[in-house]
């Protein structure tokens, strides 16, 4: 959705800046990206089965290096 605005003649910047804001308030585009900014897809099936076998073998190393007294980065 793109919208087209010129500056009028003998219009000041600032009452330029002010048209500009009131007119894409109002057509409803700050409002959309506003709603899509922070929306974030749900992982699907596989990325979530790989994350929790990379969680369990992490956990399977540290384990492992704590019963041999091995120091380990966290």
């Amino acid at each position: 959705m793109s919208i087209k605005i010129t500056k009028k003649e003998r219009e000041s910047s600032s009452a330029f800046l002010y048209r500009v804001g009131q007119v894409i308030q109002k057509s409803g585009v700050l409002l959309e990206a506003k709603k899509h900014k922070f929306n974030d897809p749900k992982p699907n099936k596989a990325s979530i089965k790989k994350s929790a076998l990379h969680k369990q073998r992490v956990l399977q190393e540290i384990k492992r290096k704590k019963r041999q007294g091995i120091p380990f980065k966290k």
